[in-house]
């Protein structure tokens, strides 16, 4: 494990060759890329229903789910 002066001189050099623009996006980048793993692999934890994957949202609206025949004749 390397120790304090080795990671400041490891992070100066990042900053000569990168910039503190880049460096910033990378960072920026990373943790989405982090954030969107984690989301992924809690997503897969969950089971998942079947009352879950049939469940519609209540609009207020009625909704047709079934085409009518007069929708096929216009096609």
């Amino acid at each position: 494990m390397p120790g304090p002066t080795e990671l400041i001189i490891i992070l100066i050099i990042l900053l000569v060759v990168f910039g503190t623009k880049k460096l910033k996006n990378m960072g920026s980048d990373l943790g989405s890329a982090i954030k969107g793993f984690k989301n992924a692999v809690s997503d897969e934890d969950k089971p998942d229903t079947d009352e879950a994957k049939n469940v519609v949202p209540d609009t207020g609206e009625e909704t047709d789910l079934a085409p009518n025949a007069a929708d096929k004749e216009k096609s």
